[in-house]
């Protein structure tokens, strides 16, 4: 089975932090993963195309601009193109990531704005179920849709207990449907 690619652009760490958190829940489960980065930030080395392709799942996660995703991962999907019209990507299990500076931020409008582009792929899109306790308790990040984290105005806040839960819930889940998929 090929690596999960776990995608991500980060401009303070938060984000960065949410893909660590979720490619060892990933790895704890006996699957390989690929920590890339959309573009350069010095702490992964940004993502092959090819390396898309060839993923058996992918973890994708952002900061939050507005309710969106950043910037230079909406530059990243509209290099696809070749690879939508190949269906390169169809039924390969996906789920999403990100992080803003206040509760109210946008971090689930962005979470389902980072799921459109796997969605128009045909991927099969991971949430997190409400059998995840940290779901339900959680006075941070996290929702249905994906993991997230709230690192406060000054970006300097560790991941909260409930949002490593949730990360860690939703890289299991990744891992596991992954797995079944390719039996």
């Amino acid at each position: 089975m090929a690596p999960i690619l776990v995608l991500y652009h980060s401009r303070g760490g938060s984000v960065r932090a949410l893909a660590e958190e979720l490619a060892d829940s990933i790895e704890a489960q006996g699957v390989d993963t690929l920590i890339r980065c959309v573009s350069e930030d010095g702490s992964h080395p940004q993502v092959d195309l090819v390396e898309l392709s060839q993923c058996s799942a992918l973890a994708f996660g952002t900061p939050t601009r507005f309710g969106m995703m950043a910037s230079q991962a909406k530059a990243m999907w509209e290099q696809t193109s070749e690879m939508w019209l190949k269906g390169e990507l169809i039924d390969k299990p996906a789920c999403v990531f990100t992080s803003s500076s206040s509760m109210h931020g946008g971090n689930e409008a962005t979470l389902l704005n980072l799921a459109t582009p796997l969605l128009h792929h045909g991927m099969l899109l991971v949430g997190v179920p409400y059998d995840v306790p940290a779901l339900s308790s959680t006075t941070s990040g996290g929702a249905p849709y994906g993991a997230s984290h709230v690192p406060g105005a000054h970006n300097n806040a560790q991941l909260s207990n409930d949002e490593k839960q949730i990360c860690q819930a939703l890289g299991k889940r990744l891992a596991t449907l992954t797995r079944k998929l390719n039996d």
